[in-house]
């Protein structure tokens, strides 16, 4: 039987890039200012500095699963092979769901080196739930409240006052989806999201790779992401 080599996949920037360049033909220009400002604050701040480090040990964490409502702890993941984790804003987020599929793709061939992939967010269960079915994803998403295990990955911020007006402008409802609330009810807690970032934790729980970015419009490549990975598991092997 003939083996047919897969197609490389393009690169994931040039995805993100084009969502970038539709959004600019279709959000006025004072808008996407205020937007572009805001991840330039962000990144003055210092943020990208703060992620937790190749060579630090994995924070330790019992989150719910979207699909199953069952606590994960790490220790359970890392028992069975090295992991990725990925932080991603939420599915309101087209570079967020975009990144995702490309980790679809790519599950297969994570799971062929024995590592488990988790993606996680501030969402609520149900909207993590939303994210699964919608986008076919077959690996599981976990809920982070408050985004607090990301605070502990030195990736959490809150959104500022006039980025807040700004996805209420566009009718995303971020503390909607992070904690059922309303604009005018919102609990600070809910406006707190993750850089998105990705990490590749070998199995003792030590940080391999570390990536993540204040612009959301960049993300880690998961090329670099996967050489990583492989790096991990031919040491371990």
């Amino acid at each position: 039987m003939k083996i047919v080599p897969k197609t490389p996949l393009p690169p994931l920037q040039e995805a993100l890039d084009r969502i970038t360049e539709n959004t600019r033909a279709l959000v006025q220009p004072e808008r996407l200012a205020v937007s572009e400002q805001a991840s330039e604050e962000l990144f003055a701040s210092g943020i990208e500095d703060r992620i937790l480090p190749v060579g630090a040990e994995l924070p330790e964490f019992i989150l719910p699963d979207a699909l199953t409502g069952k606590p994960v702890h790490s220790a359970d993941l890392l028992a069975l092979g090295p992991l990725v984790v990925k932080f991603f804003r939420g599915r309101w987020c087209p570079y967020c769901v975009t990144e995702l599929e490309r980790w679809r793709d790519l599950h297969e061939e994570v799971r062929a080196k024995g590592a488990f992939f988790v993606a996680i967010s501030p969402q609520t269960p149900r909207q993590n739930d939303f994210t699964l079915q919608l986008h076919n994803l077959p690996f599981p998403i976990l809920s982070d409240a408050g985004a607090a295990l990301a605070e502990r990955f030195g990736l959490t911020y809150s959104v500022p006052a006039e980025i807040r007006s700004y996805y209420e402008g566009i009718m995303v409802n971020i503390p909607f989806v992070n904690s059922g609330g309303s604009y005018k009810t919102a609990s600070e807690a809910s406006w707190r999201l993750p850089v998105p970032a990705a990490f590749v934790v070998s199995q003792d729980g030590i940080v391999r790779f570390s990536e993540g970015y204040a612009d959301f419009r960049v993300r880690p490549d998961p090329e670099d992401v996967m050489a990583a990975l492989c790096s991990v598991v031919n040491h371990s092997g």
